[in-house]
C-alpha cells in the first residue's frame, strides 16, 4: 500500500507542473495563422459544415427514394370469440318453388306450402380460433415526376449549404481580420502613449529641478503635472481596451476566453495599397452572396418543375409473398402453411383536386419571379456597396496621409518649443500647448489609421476579394 501512495505522489508531482505549464502556453498567431484557427475552431464555421453534411445525407435520403423497398410483416391472432356472419336462407324458398311448379303432395294429397318464417337469416361462424401470417413486400418506383425533380433539387441543395458554408467562412475571416488589427491599433497606442510619459517625465523632472532652482515657477511643473496624470489615466484606459480587444478576437477566433493569445504582427508590416481600387463592374460575380442567391433561383425553378410534375401519372411495380397459418388448436398451427404470392403495377393518374395543384404552381412561379427580382437589387445594391467602400477606402487615405502629417509637425512643435523654454525664450504654457496637440494629434492618427484598415477590409469584401 504504501509503495502505491509512493508511485501516485510521484506522479503527481510530475503532472501539477505539467498542467499548470500547459495553461500558461502562450499561443502566438500571425494574420494569416489567426484566420486559419478560425476556419477550424469558430463555432458558425463548424456547424455549417455540420449543414453541410446534413444536406449530403439529404441527398442520400432523396435517392433512397427510388430505390427497391423491402418490408417484413408477421402477426398472430387468438379469436376469443368467433367473428359471426349473418347469411340469408335463400335454399329452402327455391326448393318449396320447385315443388310448387310440379304439383309435389304431401301424404295427404295436399299441396306443399312453404311454413311461416322460412327462408329468413341464420347466423353462422366461419375461420379458426388460431390464425399467424408471415409476409415479404417489395416495391419498386419505376415513374414519379416528382421524385425525378426532388433529386434535381437534393443536389442544389447541397450546393446551397456548400456556399453557405463558404459565406460563414468569409465573414469569419472578415471578423478576425478587423479584430486582429482592433488588437495592433490598441498596442500601437500603447506605444505612442509610453513614448510621450516617458518624454513628459522627462520634461516633469527637469522643470522641477529648474522650479528648485528658482529658475521656474510652481505653475510650470503643476501644468506637466496634469498632462502626466492625464497621461496615466488615459494608458490605463487604453490597456482595458487592448485586453477587451484582445478577448474579442480570441471569441472570433473560437478560443476560449482564458487562453493567453500573442499577435507577431505589427502595425508597420500591413502592406495598404495606395493605389486606387476600380470597380470593373463585375463585383456581383466574385460575391458570395450573389451566388447564393442564384442557387436560391435555382431551387426556386425546381419547385416549379416540382409542382408541374404533379400532374402526371406514377408507376409502380409491388410484389408480395406470405404464409398463412390457421388452426383450432395452437400446437398445431404451424404445421401447415397456406402460401400466397403476388405481383403487379400500380398506376395513379391525379384527375381533379380542387384546383390546389393550379394555385401551387402559379404561387411557386411567382416565388421564382421574386427571386429573380432580388438578383437584380442584390446586383445594385453590391455596385453601390462597392462605390460607396471605395470612397471611404480613398478618404481614408487621405485622412490617414493628413494626420500623419500632423503627428510628425506637432512632434516638431513640441521639439522647438522645449529648446526655446529650456534656453529661456519660451514659456512653459507653450510646452504644455505643445503636449496636448501633440497628444490631440496622436490620437486622431490612432483614429484615421484604424478607420483605414477597417476600410481596407470593407473594400475587399465588398468587391469580393476575400475567399476561403
Amino acid at each position: 500500500m504504501k509503495h502505491q501512495l509512493y508511485i501516485f505522489l510521484f506522479c503527481l508531482s510530475w503532472a501539477i507542473p505539467t498542467k499548470a505549464q500547459q495553461k500558461d502556453t502562450v499561443a502566438t498567431f500571425t494574420l494569416n495563422q489567426a484566420i486559419s484557427y478560425a476556419q477550424k475552431h469558430q463555432t458558425s464555421i463548424l456547424n455549417a459544415e455540420i449543414d453541410e453534411q446534413i444536406a449530403k445525407n439529404t441527398v442520400k435520403q432523396t435517392i433512397g427514394i427510388g430505390l427497391p423497398q423491402l418490408s417484413a410483416n408477421a402477426d398472430f391472432n387468438d379469436f376469443l370469440k368467433m367473428p359471426t356472419s349473418i347469411f340469408p336462407d335463400f335454399i329452402s324458398p327455391l326448393v318449396y318453388k320447385a315443388f310448387t311448379d310440379n304439383n309435389v303432395k304431401d301424404g295427404n294429397g295436399n299441396p306443399i306450402t312453404m311454413p311461416p318464417g322460412l327462408g329468413g337469416s341464420t347466423p353462422v361462424q366461419f375461420g379458426t380460433k388460431f390464425t399467424s401470417s408471415a409476409s415479404l413486400q417489395l416495391t419498386q418506383l419505376l415513374f414519379d415526376g416528382s421524385y425525378l425533380v426532388g433529386l434535381q433539387a437534393s443536389k442544389t441543395y447541397k450546393e446551397l449549404s456548400v456556399k453557405n458554408t463558404k459565406r460563414t467562412k468569409i465573414e469569419t475571416t472578415v471578423a478576425v481580420t478587423k479584430a486582429y488589427y482592433s488588437v495592433l491599433v490598441s498596442k500601437e497606442q500603447l506605444a505612442l502613449i509610453d513614448a510621450n510619459i516617458d518624454r513628459l517625465k522627462k520634461t516633469l523632472n527637469d522643470t522641477e529641478q529648474l522650479f528648485k532652482n528658482g529658475f521656474a515657477e510652481k505653475i510650470d511643473v503643476d501644468r506637466l503635472t496634469v498632462l502626466n496624470n492625464n497621461l496615466v489615466t488615459e494608458r490605463e484606459n487604453v490597456i482595458r481596451l487592448l485586453a477587451l480587444n484582445v478577448n474579442l478576437l480570441k471569441f472570433q477566433m473560437g478560443m476560449t476566453i482564458g487562453s493567453t493569445l500573442s499577435l507577431t504582427d505589427q502595425i508597420t508590416t500591413i502592406n495598404v495599397d495606395s493605389t486606387p481600387i476600380l470597380n470593373d463592374g463585375q463585383a456581383y460575380n466574385r460575391r458570395i452572396e450573389y451566388s447564393l442567391l442564384q442557387t436560391q433561383q435555382k431551387l426556386n425553378e425546381l419547385d416549379v418543375k416540382r409542382y408541374k410534375s404533379l400532374f402526371l401519372p406514377t408507376l409502380a411495380a409491388f410484389g408480395n409473398t406470405s404464409a398463412n397459418f390457421q388452426d383450432n388448436k395452437f400446437s398445431n398451427l404451424y404445421d401447415k402453411s397456406f402460401p400466397s404470392t403476388v405481383i403487379g403495377l400500380k398506376l395513379s393518374l391525379p384527375i381533379y383536386a380542387g384546383g390546389q395543384k393550379t394555385y401551387q404552381l402559379r404561387n411557386a412561379k411567382l416565388e421564382a419571379l421574386k427571386t429573380q427580382n432580388n438578383l437584380i437589387n442584390l446586383q445594385n445594391s453590391i455596385d453601390l456597396e462597392v462605390s460607396q467602400a471605395q470612397t471611404t477606402y480613398l478618404n481614408g487615405q487621405k485622412s490617414l496621409e493628413n494626420q500623419q502629417r500632423n503627428m510628425d509637425l506637432a512632434k516638431e512643435v513640441l521639439r522647438v518649443t522645449k529648446i526655446k523654454y529650456e534656453q529661456g525664450v519660451g514659456s512653459s504654457l507653450e510646452v504644455t500647448t505643445a503636449e496636448t496637440s501633440l497628444k490631440e494629434a496622436q490620437n486622431n492618427y490612432i483614429s484615421a489609421l484604424y478607420d483605414m484598415l477597417i476600410n481596407k477590409v470593407n473594400l475587399d469584401k465588398a468587391l469580393g476579394n476575400i475567399n476561403y
